[in-house]
């Protein structure tokens, strides 16, 4: 037991901070791919002033903080969605090996992957309005792994979940593209959704959409009145629905048991 309990531990303490250095590359991606980028040249450095960072500018989370959150040259301020990425990814991928280490090893790094990559969607659709390809690639990859590391989804349900969830988005962006003449969302979500449906399976998956649709709905109803956007403004729909899996991936069978269990006599 004492052997048990000292190898979980170590498991993560490394998890975390594998999740902070995983996270100060995700803000390389996040940064470079929108703007085609190469991610290894140049060496990181100030985007205002150029000035390369030396190894210990560019501990994860440390330097920031030692830095007080500015360039060591120019002294302007960095944004902090570089430091929050580091601790989120890290939380994230702490979640993953306590939720599902003992259970299976395999599907928590394949949880870690997807919601790291799920992060990188997130903070580039926010911005710039587009889901790479890779991307979705790379979730749609955990989502065939997870066939068959789940250790709480039957395969049959992965597989389901992806045509359920293709079909659905499909038929919404082809429906808005006949009634409306314009698209109602990208096509980048029908195949995210695609991906995704297959990693979570149809069950998980009914709920990572009624979290990103009722959340969607709420918050731009009320960035619309505060902003008086027009009402043909369009947003982004790619960070509700990454949040949405991410928040199904992780707590979605306790949420289902729970729902369920509302009904059993």
């Amino acid at each position: 037991m004492a052997d048990e309990q000292f190898v979980m531990t170590c498991v993560y303490v490394l998890t975390g901070i594998l999740g902070l250095c995983v996270g100060s590359f995700l803000n390389v991606v996040i940064y470079r791919v929108p703007l085609g980028m190469s991610l290894s040249k140049p060496s990181s450095h100030c985007p205002r002033c150029g000035y390369s960072l030396s190894w210990f500018d560019n501990v994860p989370l440390f330097s920031y903080l030692f830095l007080g959150g500015k360039c060591r040259k120019c002294k302007v301020r960095i944004s902090p969605r570089y430091v929050l990425v580091e601790i989120f990814n890290a939380l994230l991928w702490l979640l993953c090996a306590f939720l599902f280490w003992e259970k299976s090893m395999v599907y928590s790094i394949l949880c870690m992957v997807s919601l790291s990559t799920l992060i990188c969607i997130f903070f580039i659709d926010l911005e710039h309005m587009l889901i790479f390809n890779r991307f979705t690639l790379l979730i749609f990859l955990s989502g065939l792994l997870a066939i068959f590391f789940d250790p709480s989804t039957k395969a049959l349900d992965h597989v389901i979940g992806a045509l359920a969830a293709g079909a659905l988005f499909l038929a919404i962006y082809y429906l808005a593209i006949w009634v409306l003449g314009k698209e109602g969302l990208g096509f980048g979500d029908v195949k995210l959704s695609f991906a995704a449906g297959l990693l979570l399976g149809w069950q998980k998956m009914l709920l990572a959409l009624l979290i990103a649709s009722v959340t969607a709905s709420i918050l731009l109803i009320i960035l619309r009145k505060k902003r008086g956007d027009d009402v043909d403004k369009e947003y982004p729909f790619g960070p509700f629905l990454a949040a949405g899996f991410a928040i199904a991936l992780l707590c979605g069978d306790p949420v289902i048991s729970y729902y369920l269990s509302l009904f059993s006599f």
